[in-house]
């Protein structure tokens, strides 16, 4: 299958239904803004006969079927009689759970953890696969499960999806290649706060016009990031999956992160080229009489700025965003048509702005056909020649990045490491490079750090410091400082 060959408005705009049981559904919101895509949640049948006059209008509907907290339910009769329902009336976008790093998704009691494959990994990515499987079976395309876009370790929706996807690697990896080879696609939550600017006439790629300057009519907008020249200059190196001090748990907010990672991932480990990506809920969120500068590093916006950027944000997607990335349907239709005060400035620009088009290309979803056998790469890195190539400092449970540059700013200062709690992150290194590894842990947290460690990575320097407490620690990375050693 390739890329053109998926049905859709090829209109990147969209817009996120209001709740459950809201219909009739108020179209007239949905071609005010000349929208593309209109995201629905049912719960029921609430929604079909809408889906079938948004199809009318060339506004593509994808549904998402409406669980509840219901954490990983099974794909049931009822689920399968909805999806046959939208179906008949021509849908063939469909999503199936939501933001399961959140513990609002999932029963009472349940505190979900992306490193607990037995209780949550296995069941949801089993269950989602019997989904996506009848989905594709109807010649309709699942969406690959959306993960809120956390950075908190336990809910940080970097590894959670790496362990998503690991799981599908060595458990399922045919039936999820054929998956991926007959219409998936990859739905993310793309809520990209103030992660996008616009460069000053003659200023260059790292700056920035306040948010009374910014036009959407004109060039110069940056919606890539973490790897737009800003980010870059601030914090080098930073990639949704971290690589710095400052993104221990990756750096996911961004228009076009998380579908980047999943890409990158299926290409690494399941042989596909390009797959597509729909943000079915983010943009930039709608205000008024406000500012928000959620990041201090970027410009604050209001409203004025926000519908200024929400215009440029889809011409980018249509003009100079990946192929796969085909378009975001803003959370959601009650903020951007408010109660009291009528719609947001945003409607306005986008109605009054012709829309541009997704050309995409007819690029083949997979690169090379499917293989039949794994091809994950070979896990850990190489022997070290010399020095390594990568040094990393890895906290043990318990600890966390602030504790460490509390204790060893000196020493990061010197040498700058890699800071990480994740030891997951040894698995991605490859065989050509080579990596030595700073331990921090507590006394009883020792033998489980080598072994986790050592005893699995033949070729990974171990260096263990002792954290029985704080001023002891200070002082063995205070003595490598002035001894100018990096390791003990």
């Amino acid at each position: 299958m390739r890329l053109d060959e998926f049905v859709w408005s090829r209109n990147p705009r969209g817009l996120h239904v209001y709740s459950i049981y809201q219909s009739p559904l108020d179209i007239a919101r949905y071609t005010r803004m000349r929208a593309g895509w209109a995201k629905l949640i049912a719960a029921g049948l609430e929604y079909v006969d809408d889906a079938q006059r948004l199809l009318d209008l060339n506004i593509t509907p994808c549904v998402r079927l409406y669980l509840g907290a219901a954490g990983a339910t099974p794909f049931a009769g009822h689920w399968r009689s909805l999806v046959d329902a939208f179906a008949r009336v021509g849908v063939r976008w469909f999503e199936f759970y939501n933001e399961p790093n959140l513990g609002v998704e999932w029963p009472a009691g349940i505190d979900p953890d992306w490193r607990d494959e037995a209780g949550i990994i296995k069941p949801l990515m089993d269950n989602w696969l019997l989904f996506a499987e009848y989905v594709v079976s109807i010649g309709c395309y699942p969406g690959f499960i959306p993960l809120a876009e956390s950075d908190d370790l336990r809910r940080a929706a970097v590894p959670w999806m790496d362990t998503m996807l690991r799981y599908l690697a060595d458990h399922h990896f045919e039936r999820y290649q054929r998956v991926l080879a007959s219409g998936l696609y990859c739905a993310t939550h793309p809520y990209i706060l103030n992660h996008w600017y616009q460069e000053t006439p003659g200023g260059g790629p790292t700056s920035a016009r306040s948010r009374g300057q910014v036009n959407a009519r004109e060039p110069g907008w940056h919606f890539e990031y973490p790897y737009d020249p800003l980010q870059q200059s601030r914090d080098p190196g930073r990639t949704v999956y971290g690589g710095t001090a400052l993104t221990p748990n990756g750096d996911p907010v961004g228009l076009t992160a998380m579908g980047r990672m999943f890409n990158e991932r299926c290409a690494a480990w399941f042989g596909s080229q390009a797959v597509p990506v729909l943000g079915t809920e983010g943009g930039i969120f709608p205000i008024r009489d406000q500012v928000y500068q959620q990041d201090t590093r970027y410009p604050a916006y209001d409203e004025f700025s926000q519908a200024e950027g929400t215009v440029a944000m889809f011409e980018w997607i249509a003009r100079q965003a990946p192929p796969w990335l085909f378009g975001v349907t803003l959370w959601k239709e009650d903020d951007y048509y408010l109660s009291s005060g009528g719609a947001v400035r945003a409607i306005d620009r986008l109605a009054e702005t012709s829309v541009v088009v997704k050309e995409v290309p007819a690029v083949e979803v997979m690169g090379s056909g499917l293989t039949g056998v794994p091809t994950l790469p070979a896990v850990g890195p190489g022997p070290i020649h010399g020095a390594a190539d990568f040094h990393m400092v890895l906290l043990a449970p318990g600890l966390d990045s602030s504790w460490f540059f509390d204790s060893a700013r000196a020493y990061w200062d010197l040498f700058h490491p890699m800071v990480t709690t994740l030891t997951e992150l040894i698995d991605f290194i490859p065989g050509s490079q080579s990596l030595a590894v700073t331990v921090i842990a507590a006394p009883d947290l020792v033998e489980t750090m080598q072994r986790a460690i050592r005893d699995r990575f033949r070729y990974v320097y171990f260096d263990l410091v002792v954290a029985d407490n704080p001023v002891r620690v200070k002082e063995v990375f205070d003595g490598r400082v002035q001894l100018g050693l990096r390791f003990g």
